[in-house]
Formats: C-alpha cells, structure tokens, sequence
C-alpha cells in the first residue's frame, strides 16, 4: 500500500474510541462484513481446494492410480500427535494411551480385511447368479454422492 492509502486508513481507525457512537457503528459494522465476507470466501476457497484435493486422492486411490501406504501415514500422525501433545501438555502420552491406539489399528485392519473377504464374496456371488445390475459397487455410490453434493453446494454458495 501507499502512503496516501496509509494515511486514509489511520485516519479512519485512529483511536476509533473517541468518535462519535454513530462513527464507531459504522466503522465496526463495516469492518466487521468486511472481514465476515473475506473470511468466508478465503475459507470456500481453502476448503473446496483441501477437499477437492483429498477427494481427488481418495478416488485415485480407489481407482488404482495412486497407492497410498496408510500404516506409514498413520504411524507418522500418531508421531506428530505425540509431540503436539508433550508440546501443549508437558507430558507425552501414557503407555495406555499407546496401547489403545495399537489396538484400534489392529481391530480396524482386522475388520477391513473382514470386510474386504465379504465384498468379494458378495462380488462372487451375483457374477455367479448373473445378477450384475442389481449390485451397486461403492465407487458409483461415492460419485453420486459426490455430484450431489457438489450441486447442491453450487446452490448454496
């Protein structure tokens, strides 16, 4: 900014306190809108390009493109939430806290794998009774989902 535009500004919000009531409504509400409505269009912005992002990732990964190592991922957040919590609390976790999470991670991997066997199953079982148009796979689910809810956030922005 120049100088004029510095100038404009301090004598706008020079010790707003000693202005008149009307002055200082104005001053706040403008002020007020202004940061509202730059917040929300930085934050649309922000949050369409970090879910976009993780979106595009996700639906990579699901297509095979791109193979995501999620027990490396996981071991590096759980390192990184380790520090932010020494950081914030003087103290680490305790080792149940550590024994907790190992078995989360267990009992999750242990249910996908699970899962995954049931899929395949199911997957089986309708190419074995020639019933393809009755099974719906999760990625059509996802990406009607998906356009759905970007129509309707077209609507509302």
């Amino acid at each position: 900014m120049d100088d004029d535009s510095n100038r404009f500004l301090d004598k706008i919000f020079s010790d707003v306190s000693k202005k008149s009531a009307v002055s200082q409504i104005v001053i706040g509400t403008a002020a007020g809108w202004l940061t509202g409505f730059v917040t929300v269009r930085v934050g649309k912005v922000a949050a369409l390009a970090l879910g976009g992002g993780v979106v595009l990732l996700q639906l990579a990964h699901h297509q095979g493109y791109v193979r995501v190592n999620w027990d490396k991922l996981y071991r590096q957040v759980d390192k990184l939430a380790d520090k932010v919590e020494k950081e914030a609390t003087g103290q680490g976790p305790k080792l149940m806290d550590k024994v907790e999470r190992y078995v989360d991670d267990k009992y999750e991997k242990a249910k996908d794998a699970l899962n995954k066997h049931k899929r395949d199953a199911r997957r089986w079982y309708h190419s074995f009774i020639g019933d393809d148009d009755g099974y719906v796979t999760d990625t059509h689910i996802f990406l009607a989902s998906f356009a759905a809810g970007v129509s309707m956030g077209m609507m509302m922005a």
